[in-house]
């Protein structure tokens, strides 16, 4: 764990594309770290690593500890506002570095890419560090179940409200009421669906992801498991769905 920890600090340092570039939040010594994706700073703000979701909490506790404790940070983002919990949401820089911490925990396998990243370029920039660790099957990556198969949607509800990546063929594209879903599965009360509301509809189809032409295709997608019957995901933004070779 501690070896882990110390290659991420040696590698860690100018990257080719920024992303998550955002105006600067305030700046910092970090005093402690309070978990796997929080610290806190000299000053006793509380800080949560925003872009992510952390799939390895003991190893990326760790990997924290060694890159942070003790060291400046520059905190960038688009919203201040504090959480339920009074921390700060921000991406977290240290000097002379052009990736954030949150790079560095997915370019190990330790996080995955959330859902909630609503700039572009910052959620590419992530979800390419992300592709990099799973790529080298790194970290978690290196486990068979990170990955949850669409067919099995018993393995998927046993992660109810947990962020979950699953990856399948989509059977069927079908819409009621306001909601359009894409099928998994032919149970469709049973089986694994996503769910896109009426109102994101455009801007799926303006990324060139209109749901029907999604019937056939592989996807990934990533999201919070809800159950609603059988288990679902919603997606709320283009980058939850990964077009994914094959049919």
């Amino acid at each position: 764990m501690a070896a882990c920890a110390l290659a991420i600090v040696a590698c860690i340092g100018p990257a080719e594309a920024a992303g998550c570039n955002f105006e600067v939040q305030g700046e910092g010594r970090v005093a402690a770290i309070v978990d796997a994706r929080s610290f806190r700073l000299d000053d006793g703000r509380e800080v949560k690593l925003a872009g992510i979701e952390i799939a390895d909490r003991a190893r990326a506790a760790a990997a924290l500890s060694a890159l942070l404790l003790g060291r400046d940070v520059t905190l960038r983002g688009q919203d201040d506002t504090p959480d339920r919990y009074g921390r700060q949401p921000a991406y977290a820089f240290l000097a002379a570095s052009d990736l954030p911490v949150q790079g560095e925990l997915l370019r190990h396998g330790l996080a995955l890419a959330s859902s909630d990243i609503a700039d572009k370029d910052c959620a590419t920039a992530l979800m390419a560090a992300e592709a990099e660790a799973r790529a080298a099957r790194s970290g978690t990556w290196g486990e068979a179940s990170v990955i949850k198969n669409a067919e099995s949607p018993g393995d998927i509800l046993a992660g109810i409200g947990r962020f979950t990546v699953v990856e399948g063929r989509v059977l069927s594209v079908r819409q009621a009421g306001a909601t359009t879903y894409l099928n998994f599965g032919r149970n469709w009360t049973q089986d694994f669906a996503v769910t896109i509301s009426k109102r994101i509809v455009p801007a799926f189809e303006a990324a060139g992801l209109a749901p029907k032409s999604l019937e056939n295709r592989r996807i990934r997608v990533r999201g919070w498991v809800e159950a609603r019957r059988g288990p679902r995901i919603e997606l709320l933004r283009v980058g939850q769905l990964e077009l994914l070779g094959g049919n």
